[in-house]
């Protein structure tokens, strides 16, 4: 699918009813150039510091994150609801273990402007540059979020990346919202 760039806000709400709902494919590289992906269902698509932004969560158990420490860079990629097992899959494996673009018969190309791969299949994707990091402190969570989304204590680094590319395929809306 050939993509052509887009403003970063095109697509807004129909990219947060696929986080919400089957997820978004997180893409990045490993310290050998291997492509990886992750099912991520949390982020923020928007403007901070006066640049379009993704907010990314990676716990540090994660394969993704050692990708994302090497290259400081990644991919958010928004699939299609027919890619919604890919997702799932994407989301109970580790890249340390399989090669998720193979398995998932998914295709890995080069991002224009960062370091990351990004989904051929999705018909929307975001190229972005981490510009900050920081971990989630425990002692600053509610006790509702710490209880419900840290049980076993595994907190998050939150990846601000400054979106560099934003792309979509023709029709992307359609495919999107499934018409």
């Amino acid at each position: 699918m050939a993509k052509e760039r887009i403003d970063y806000t095109e697509h807004y709400s129909l990219v947060a009813d696929a986080m919400t709902s089957r997820g978004l494919l997180l893409g990045s590289y490993d310290a050998q150039g291997k492509p990886n992906i992750m099912t991520i269902g949390w982020g923020a698509l928007g403007s901070i510091w006066g640049i379009p932004a993704w907010i990314v969560l990676v716990r540090p158990s994660r394969y993704t994150f050692r990708c994302i420490e090497h290259t400081g860079c990644f991919s958010v990629n928004v699939p299609t609801e027919s890619l919604a097992r890919a997702c799932a899959s994407a989301g109970s494996t580790s890249g340390a273990d399989v090669d998720k673009f193979t398995e998932l018969g998914l295709t890995a190309e080069k991002a224009a402007s960062v370091l990351a791969p990004v989904v051929a299949e999705c018909p929307v994707h975001y190229e972005c540059r981490v510009v900050h990091s920081n971990d989630v402190l425990p002692e600053k969570l509610t006790d509702e979020i710490r209880s419900g989304a840290y049980q076993d204590g595994d907190f998050h680094r939150v990846y601000w990346g400054r979106i560099l590319g934003s792309y979509a395929v023709s029709g992307a809306a359609d495919l999107l919202s499934g018409r």
